[in-house]
Parts: structure tokens; sequence; C-alpha cells
């Protein structure tokens, strides 16, 4: 599987001297990071909607029970 690097970082470290092999490791290892850091947002918001739905319905049993009673 190819590996995607950032191109500004690598850039940059080209730049600064480093050699080409560093640099692009260095890039792809960003990039690997990056793709780990976007995969925890996307698994976040399938959490934060599960839990939101959850409290809505714990609301509505909540308002179901105590509107019986009164």
């Amino acid at each position: 599987m190819a590996q995607l690097m950032v191109s500004e970082v690598y850039d940059a470290l080209k730049e600064a001297g480093a050699s080409e092999a560093k640099s692009r490791a260095a890039a792809e290892a960003i990039a690997s990071y990056e793709n780990r850091f976007a995969n925890i947002d996307r698994k976040l918001d399938v959490l934060t909607w599960m839990v939101g739905f959850l409290i809505m319905m714990v609301v509505g049993v909540l308002w179901k029970v105590f509107s019986l009673s009164a």
C-alpha cells in the first residue's frame, strides 16, 4: 500500500537540509498519525449521536413517568 505523506513537512525538512529518505519517512509518519486522528474523530461523532439519542430517550421516559403520576 502506498504511503501518503504531508508535502509541506517533506518540503520543509528538505529545505532544512535533511536527507531525502529521512524527510520522506518523517512526512509519512505524520500522515499516518493524521489518519489515526481522523478515524478517532469519526468514531467520536458516532458516539456523540448515540449518547444524545439515549439522553433524549431517558428524558422522554422520565417525562412520561412523572407526568402520569401528577
